[in-house]
């Protein structure tokens, strides 16, 4: 497979910058303690690093609120940092992604900054949905639209005079105001972001909120919408020509990425993001939401692959959603933010969970196309829901007037070694606290006690991503066509019910790679004939395959 299309087959590690590690003791994470823990990365056998937003930013929705796209925040170091990480990346084999926000910016952006220091109908206010209200004295908003935070997704700003004026549009948080992207130049300034980043050397860029840029001009109530009308501010058709001019600008680069964020139901739709000239790959957002279920997995897998060999990718988790650990220990294993709340209404059970979640990597890890991994995810980390309301930070918790939990317990800093908190997140006699408290029972899923235990997260990781490598990926990059379709790469064998079964090709001469899941609730038998290269937990004396248990066999 040729070096542009290594992104097809990729293990891709999420970094959230400020919770992976601390390198000067504040308590918060930077590019420092992440280009000191490089090397952990190259080890773990990953090909490729995304790392969440580190620009300038109030942080008042952790770093998606840019004030600067061309800078980093010095909490987390400065340009120089990233120049060293990216090249220091590089040097161990490991390629880089970094996050662009284009939905929306910081109301501390000196574009911001400028519009509300303008007139109504001025340039400057162009960049954004600003609108006069309605109703008596303009008092209401512009139309019924609700931020994706909770509460109104308008809010009003004063006149030069002082008086009420105008209101402007944010999907997020009111500090965070949506562009106009039907503005000349807000497409002409991220169009350079890009080239700015691919020119530091960066790899591939992570596109936030990718489906949500582009807005109904005429605004319409979504009450007032009737069926087959399309969403005003989802997944419109204009969006698609912003994407077919950053591909342009990515293929111009050379071998660079672009992923989009795009939480769509509709397959069709989905697709189009991933048309030839446009995104390189999504995210796989079913498969991600999927309960544990042998019909439903078996059902998003087929239909991921369906969409064709660029879409195919699988992840587990992120630093959106509740951990996989905690998920799967649930009464209900499903995941959909909308339903946050119930679902942290229901008690974990973390050995069920974490077996199941280990059953869930060695499954995600064998299925052609990318894999992600978020940080802590490979150390069996769980949701940490306790976190007293003090010292919560996510801006959902306080416009959901705390009923949705939001997102600070997938967000906790992890764990690096020692018996207590900070774990050696930050350095040793550093004065500053995790920016987010760690639960004292992270003593034994540390990395340095994780690596001594044979039998751990990590350990299944690191061998399952190096045998994927070496006899998956190499089979898959040796093949006839480097485009050859993900279907042909995936066989699915017969199985008993609750049972996920498929066949890959080995490497040259190696075989077949059966694996099989067993969901279901009593052990299963493997094939007489079969080498087991591994499992995610041990078999039964008699070499039956337990229940919530994976296993990866050599056929032939």
């Amino acid at each position: 497979m040729s070096s542009d299309s290594w992104w097809r087959d990729a293990a891709i590690y999420q970094l959230y910058v400020r919770s992976f590690a601390d390198g000067n003791g504040d308590g918060i994470g930077d590019l420092a303690g992440a280009l000191d823990r490089l090397p952990y990365l190259a080890a773990l056998g990953v090909d490729a690093i995304w790392f969440n937003p580190w620009y300038p930013s109030p942080m008042f929705d952790a770093g998606y609120d840019i004030s600067d796209y061309r800078s980093v925040d010095p909490v987390f170091g400065g340009l120089a940092d990233a120049d060293a990480v990216i090249a220091s990346a590089h040097a161990l084999g490991l390629r880089t992604i970094i996050d662009v926000v284009p939905n929306h910016c910081s109301s501390r952006h000196p574009w911001f900054v400028a519009a509300l220091a303008s007139s109504p109908g001025s340039a400057e206010r162009e960049r954004f949905w600003f609108r006069p209200g309605r109703g008596p004295g303009g008092d209401l908003p512009p139309n019924d639209w609700q931020s994706i935070f909770g509460g109104p997704a308008w809010t009003r700003v004063s006149g030069a005079d002082g008086t009420p004026g105008e209101w402007y549009l944010h999907l997020f948080a009111p500090q965070q105001p949506d562009f106009n992207w039907d503005c000349p130049a807000v497409r002409a300034e991220f169009e350079d972001v890009l080239r700015f980043w691919f020119d530091r050397g960066v790899d591939g860029i992570r596109i936030d909120s990718a489906a949500l840029l582009c807005k109904d001009a005429s605004l319409p109530d979504l009450d007032s919408l009737s069926g087959g009308v399309p969403h005003p501010f989802v997944d419109l058709d204009e969006v698609h020509s912003v994407y077919r001019s950053w591909r342009a600008i990515a293929d111009e680069a050379g071998g660079r990425v672009l992923v989009g964020e795009v939480w769509l139901p509709d397959a069709a739709r989905l697709v189009r993001y991933v048309r030839d000239g446009e995104l390189h790959t999504i995210f796989n957002f079913p498969y991600l939401s999927c309960p544990w279920s042998a019909p439903d997995l078996r059902s998003v897998i087929d239909q991921t692959i369906a969409l064709g060999d660029a879409a195919a990718t699988w992840v587990l988790s992120n630093h959106d959603v509740d951990r996989i650990v905690s998920r799967y220990g649930r009464a209900d294993t499903a995941f959909s933010l909308d339903r946050r709340r119930y679902f942290h209404g229901f008690p974990v059970d973390l050995v069920l969970g974490t077996r199941r979640a280990r059953a869930a990597a060695l499954l995600t890890m064998a299925l052609p196309g990318s894999v992600y991994i978020y940080q802590g995810e490979e150390l069996g980390l769980w949701e940490v829901q306790d976190i007293p309301d003090e010292l919560r930070q996510d801006p959902i918790f306080f416009r959901t007037g705390g009923e949705d939990p939001g997102r600070d317990g997938a967000r906790v800093p992890l764990p690096w070694s020692g018996t207590e908190p900070p774990f050696g997140f930050s350095p040793e006699g550093a004065s500053g606290e995790p920016w987010l408290p760690q639960p004292k029972q992270w003593s034994d899923l540390t990395v340095s006690a994780s690596l001594a235990a044979s039998d751990s997260m990590l350990r299944l990781y690191r061998e399952g991503l190096r045998i994927r490598r070496s006899l998956l990926v190499s089979a898959s990059s040796s093949s006839a066509s480097s485009a050859s379709s993900a279907s042909s790469a995936l066989v699915w064998q017969p199985s008993a019910d609750g049972v996920l079964a498929f066949d890959r090709a080995a490497a040259a001469d190696s075989g077949v790679v059966r694996c099989v899941a067993n969901l279901s609730s009593g052990p299963v038998a493997l094939p007489d004939d079969a080498e087991v290269l591994l499992a995610s937990g041990a078999l039964s004396d008699d070499g039956l395959l337990p229940p919530d248990t994976t296993a990866w066999l050599r056929i032939g």
